[in-house]
């Protein structure tokens, strides 16, 4: 059977990330668009997969648009983050019209009006997941026939109705042979040759609740829930994957223990010598002999969502465990050679400046090596819409963060600050670094290298703060 399209090109259109990794050290795939790419490559004749954070030829907008021009006539574009959303549309406009464009992901399945106005070349948005969809795109089904669809028909948006979710076991892991290069330590938005980076899937959604994710819910009215690979499909993958360290970006790796443990225990058989990061919920520290296995098997760090050090806030936001749990969990957590990286929401419906301080210090009480705050942001179909709603002197800005009446924006950055200033203080930046060493995710073998970098960082920054300070001069006075 002949192809549809000759060429397809998969963009991932950010040039920099919001944050560089989990730890802001380190570029990692973008795997939700190596996925779609798997599901893509058996009906094209040709795929090419761009990443713009990288370096290389198609950093560059006119080549890149020469190239799409001259060669492609299938365009993927994942529009997973609000943050340079405009950007993005914008980079979407340069490219020429002909070419059937197809954008995804989770941003633009919050937006779909925004995109169609914003992009007058786009011609299919995917909602949700997409790796059956982009299959039927990819083989000519037509467009009124294929689910989870909005289209372009003459003047109008036609909307089909949602596509089942699949389940996982179902999905062709990435082709990592379709990258330009690999994915390194970054400092400072640098990326350097060090220690090489990768993400592995072993199973999608959360069967938890929590009110403020919408990470597994999304504006079509769809929960995903939980689907689970095979572990000899997750073993075969980890065997193709060349990269040194490695994050398993489960909502929640720990959902089924008992899986997880098989998963180590085999690890530990292989004689494995990756390291890995797992996003986890503090439930784990129950089973004492799976975060044995998972020193034994290489896991380094864990990232736990901690969220607030107040009950109230805790249940607001439907956590499913309060302080007293947290603090039990940690006396466990203790015992064990990880990094704790722990996510904090600041600015709740009803927190006081006084409360949102309370982080830092809690922080250090539980024992986390390192914290990242976020204010709490609330999208249309958010459980929590109602609730800031119905509490006076509430309400959701334009960049959809919660700001109380008084203290908005200005209130918050000053509690970021304060957050920052009071956490990270030089004993624990010294603290913070030799954990990373003692737990093994970085060893003395990486140390001249980061030394060696670190005046081209410094340097390239400061020509980046130069540059952003002309721009702004230029801006000014309209030069």
């Amino acid at each position: 059977m002949s192809s549809i399209y000759k060429h397809a090109l998969c963009i991932h259109p950010y040039y920099r990330d919001s944050h560089a990794g989990s730890l802001g050290l380190a570029i990692f795939p973008p795997i939700g668009l190596e996925y779609i790419m798997a599901a893509l490559k058996p009906y094209v004749e040709e795929l090419t997969f761009v990443d713009l954070r990288l370096s290389g030829p198609f950093r560059d907008l006119k080549k890149l648009k020469s190239f799409i021009e001259e060669k492609v006539d299938l365009l993927c574009v994942s529009i997973n983050w609000e943050y340079n959303f405009r950007e993005v549309c914008d980079l979407i406009n340069n490219f020429p019209s002909h070419v059937t464009t197809v954008v995804g992901g989770q941003q633009a399945t919050e937006s779909v009006e925004e995109v169609f106005q914003s992009c007058p070349g786009v011609d299919i948005l995917v909602r949700g997941e997409g790796e059956e969809t982009i299959a039927e795109i990819a083989q000519g089904t037509p467009l009124c026939d294929i689910l989870g669809i909005s289209y372009r028909k003459d003047s109008q948006v036609v909307h089909n109705p949602n596509r089942p979710l699949g389940e996982i076991e179902n999905y062709v892991c990435p082709d990592r042979g379709l990258r330009s290069q690999e994915y390194n330590m970054n400092l400072g938005g640098y990326s350097l040759p060090v220690e090489s980076f990768d993400m592995i899937l072993t199973s999608r959604g959360c069967p938890y609740n929590c009110k403020f994710c919408t990470f597994n819910v999304n504006p079509w009215t769809q929960k995903r829930r939980y689907s689970v690979r095979p572990i000899d499909a997750v073993m075969d993958e980890l065997d193709q994957i060349k990269a040194g360290i490695i994050l398993i970006a489960d909502e929640n790796f720990f959902v089924n223990p008992n899986r997880a443990k098989e998963i180590c225990d085999r690890l530990i058989a292989k004689g494995n010598k990756k390291r890995f990061l797992v996003q986890a919920r503090i439930e784990i520290f129950e089973r004492p002999d799976v975060l044995e296995a998972a020193a034994k098997a290489g896991i380094k760090v864990f990232l736990l969502g901690i969220e607030s050090p107040s009950d109230r806030i805790l249940e607001q936001l439907n956590k499913g465990f309060d302080t007293s749990k947290l603090r039990m969990a940690f006396e466990e957590f203790r015992k064990h050679p990880f990094y704790y990286h722990g996510y904090f929401i600041y600015g709740n419906v009803t927190e006081s400046e006084q409360e949102m301080l309370l982080i830092p210090g809690f922080a250090k009480e539980l024992g986390l090596d390192s914290i990242t705050y976020q204010k709490l942001r609330v999208d249309r179909y958010s459980p929590l819409r109602e609730l800031v709603e119905a509490t006076p002197g509430y309400y959701v800005g334009d960049d959809k963060i919660v700001y109380l009446e008084g203290f908005g924006r200005p209130g918050l950055k000053r509690v970021s600050r304060e957050i920052t200033r009071r956490f990270y203080t030089p004993k624990q930046l010294i603290s913070l670094v030799r954990k990373l060493f003692s737990v093994e995710l970085f060893t003395l073998k990486n140390v001249p290298a980061l030394l060696s970098s670190i005046p081209v960082v410094l340097a390239n920054m400061i020509g980046r703060k130069i540059d952003k300070k002309a721009r702004r001069l230029v801006a000014r006075f309209n030069l």
